[in-house]
């Protein structure tokens, strides 16, 4: 907000006191409509609208469908869930500016998505979206790196998109850029939330595979037939894990304490989670 100097305050003052009582808004007036502007400030950061052309990149990238249920963690006037709720989503906004929701509600209403398009006022650092299966944010690097551990603890396969800002040293399974044209605000990433499957598991009777686990990425070693072999290009995709070791890729599906997949060119293979 400017700050006038004192001066020019009172010549201010002085100016609209002379003005006809005719000039002021007569007593009933309807208060005009709500609008946003670029840069106003907010809880947590100012609001900027996501461009259309990056709403709809960042929910293909997540690859909504109708199955989901997608929440947008500070959703401003509602661009993000409405367009997921047109693609037939469910979709939920939270947002702190309870103008912004009531302009979001009216946005939904208007597009004819409100039985599926809802958006509630709240703190998105307080608010439980742990059902969600596609969460959309455009916050700052800090704040997305505070969001970290609940959104590593989401169920698997749940995908985190983010518009321009990263989530510090968790790399991002993809990302994609807007053309040339674009000059600020014009990244998109996502992450899907990986399965826990850091540790020790058996394989039959002798075999042993030992993974260390930083966010999806995966290292370690497959003993089999007293051969101990490294892993490599080894991670986990949601509930997926895949590896290569001894000239070999591995691909499985983790549930629970059970990795159960196949062998490229080869059989099928399973592993228990040893005790911890």
């Amino acid at each position: 907000m400017t700050r006038l100097p004192l001066l020019a305050t009172a010549c201010l003052l002085s100016f609209w006191g002379g003005q006809p009582a005719a000039a002021q808004p007569a007593i009933g007036t309807p208060a005009p409509a709500y609008a946003p502007s670029v840069g106003q400030t907010g809880k947590d950061v100012v609001w900027v609208p996501t461009h259309q052309e990056l709403v709809d990149r960042m929910l293909d990238m997540a690859k909504v469908t109708a199955e989901d249920y997608v929440v947008d963690l500070g959703s401003g006037d509602g661009r993000t869930v409405i367009t997921a709720a047109r693609r037939g989503a469910r979709a939920h906004g939270i947002e702190y500016n309870p103008d912004l929701v009531a302009l979001s509600q009216r946005n939904a209403q208007a597009a004819g998505v409100a039985g599926r398009a809802t958006f509630a006022q709240g703190d998105i650092f307080q608010s439980d979206f742990s059902d969600a299966t596609v969460v959309t944010l455009f916050l700052l690097q800090t704040l997305n790196e505070r969001l970290r551990p609940t959104l590593l603890a989401m169920k698997p396969g749940t995908r985190v998109v983010s518009n321009t800002f990263t989530m510090g040293d968790w790399e991002a399974d993809q990302s994609f850029e807007r053309d040339g044209q674009c000059t600020s605000f014009c990244r998109a990433y996502l992450w899907i939330i990986p399965a826990r499957a850091g540790g020790a598991w058996r394989l039959g009777e002798e075999g042993r595979l030992t993974l260390d686990q930083t966010f999806q990425m995966l290292s370690g070693t497959l003993t089999r037939e007293g051969r101990e072999l490294p892993l490599s290009e080894a991670r986990m995709t949601g509930d997926r894990i895949t590896f290569t070791a001894g000239g070999q890729r591995y691909s499985g599906t983790l549930e629970g304490d059970r990795i159960a997949g196949r062998i490229e060119g080869g059989g099928a293979w399973s592993a228990t989670r040893a005790a911890r």
